[in-house]
């Protein structure tokens, strides 16, 4: 998804200066004339993940825009644009949120590496953020990715069931997420800030699934050479998150009903019970009901824990949600491989949007970190997601010449009808005035000089094609044609 940047400057040729600068480099541009439309727009939820800002203006300051967005909560990273350069202004400005600065008039390259710097620290400060509400178990809903209607509706009933300490069952496909639900109801709840702790049932040794989950005692049995506490009593004052519950042997089934009826454990070896106060919220891939009925799984204990059942969505029901989780992986891998990538191309976003994902968001995840990984240009491409899109990666000896990438059934087929390249060789988009001449030859070439018909194909009239013709300096094609 194209990042957008809110350049916020009273002179209209600056506006329009900075804007074919950025917009060459994939950007989409915003424009304010003054700071009190800027503050309008951010109000109104106008999409800018950057601002670009004018210091000098009549009337509201962009120093006294910087202090009004921050007090109303705007945390986009804003770069101070001054024409003055005094060391006063600037230092000023930084105190006051801003990132960077620079001078007018500004090089395109200065301007775009402040851009994606200022959004490589935004991302940075994202990333930390997330990492600290994930160990410190204070994740919410309003954390989770999501405006589709189906995660909407999660979210409205992940909130209610936070408030109190019902049982939650959380159902759906592999991959969909049913942890990061389970995060989000821990962090809504008071339990907040205590143990969050994440059992997956199904990767458990059968004949150790009593003492991870209830601990035991030394002696206890071959090999317990040391007292072990347990599942249950690391989450004491937490929630204890049951993955894939389905898988849990029936032995151990019983026991369980126990705990969550009684508050209470018996560990392996132990002489007597422990009180442990936990929340638990269970989660299943498996159609439980079904698995009842097959004797595979406790009636009882299946209504103890589907006291308050939510379904999580297959990415395939939220697909409008894909940009913004395209763009949360970007910015962790940008993070964790040290890249810069700017987001996703809009053709690389079709084909993911088309996508069914079978693997839902984990494969969506996975997909994108190999993306990361091979990308070179700064939007990531069809071609670097070669399983959904169909696209090879060009060879290095076409991204040196700029040459289109393969398409078609198999990898090494030449390009098909694609004689007029869109993208030169680091990605980004050709001008208007290449692809014209290019496109214009390519036809003069097809029907062999004939102007007539090269008009009538390009839709246009004979004296505007010889206009154009002599504009890209075509003449001796077509006087070659009509030899």
């Amino acid at each position: 998804m194209a990042k957008t940047v809110l350049v916020v400057d009273d002179d209209p040729t600056q506006r329009r200066l900075i804007q074919a600068v950025l917009e060459r480099e994939g950007f989409v541009v915003v424009h304010a004339e003054s700071g009190d439309e800027a503050i309008s727009k951010l109000a109104a939820g106008a999409p800018a993940d950057v601002v670009l800002l004018d210091l000098v203006m009549p009337g509201t300051s962009g120093q006294e825009t910087l202090v009004e967005m921050r007090a109303r909560g705007f945390a986009q990273p804003v770069i101070v644009v001054t024409a003055t350069g005094g060391i006063d202004t600037v230092v000023q400005a930084m105190q006051a949120g801003a990132v960077d600065f620079f001078v007018k008039p500004a090089s395109p390259e200065r301007i775009i590496v402040s851009i994606r710097n200022a959004l490589s620290m935004g991302g940075l400060k994202a990333e930390v953020d997330r990492l600290k509400k994930h160990t410190t178990g204070r994740a919410t809903f309003d954390d989770l990715i999501g405006a589709a209607p189906p995660m909407v509706m999660v979210k409205r009933l992940g909130e209610r069931a936070a408030k109190s300490s019902i049982p939650i069952l959380i159902t759906g496909e592999s991959g969909v997420g049913k942890e990061v639900i389970a995060r989000a109801v821990h962090g809504s709840s008071e339990r907040a800030g205590k143990p969050f702790v994440a059992v997956n049932c199904g990767a458990i040794p059968e004949n150790l699934v009593e003492s991870i989950l209830f601990g035991h005692e030394k002696g206890s049995f071959t090999g317990a050479t040391d007292r072990h506490l347990g599942k249950f009593q690391e989450a004491n004052g937490g929630t204890l998150f049951l993955d894939e519950v389905g898988e849990l042997p029936l032995d151990i089934q019983v026991k369980l009903l126990r705990a969550l009826q009684e508050s209470e454990i018996d560990p392996v070896g132990a002489k007597r019970s422990v009180k442990v106060d936990v929340r638990i919220v269970s989660a299943t891939n498996r159609d439980l009901s079904q698995a009842v009925a097959d004797g595979r799984f406790r009636e009882d204990l299946f209504y103890r824990l589907n006291v308050f059942p939510i379904e999580a969505p297959a990415l395939r029901e939220r697909k409008d949600d894909i940009p913004a989780l395209v763009d949360c992986f970007v910015r962790r891998f940008n993070i964790e491989e040290g890249k810069q990538v700017v987001g996703a191309a809009s053709e690389a976003l079709a084909c993911l949007t088309a996508f069914d994902w079978p693997g839902n968001v984990r494969q969506l995840e996975n997909a994108v970190y190999r993306a990361i990984v091979l990308a070179d240009a700064p939007y990531l491409q069809p071609h670097d997601f070669p399983a959904i899109s169909g696209i090879a990666a060009p060879p290095p000896e076409a991204l040196a010449t700029g040459a289109a990438p393969a398409t078609g059934a198999a990898a090494g087929d030449p390009p098909k009808d694609a004689p007029v390249r869109i993208l030169d060789g680091r990605g980004h988009l050709r001008t208007l005035e290449e692809i014209e001449r290019d496109l214009i030859q390519h036809a003069i070439e097809i029907y062999a000089g004939h102007m007539s018909e090269v008009a009538r194909r390009l839709g246009i009239g004979r004296s505007t094609l010889y206009r154009k013709v002599k504009e890209q300096g075509l003449e001796g094609l077509v006087d070659e044609a009509a030899a």
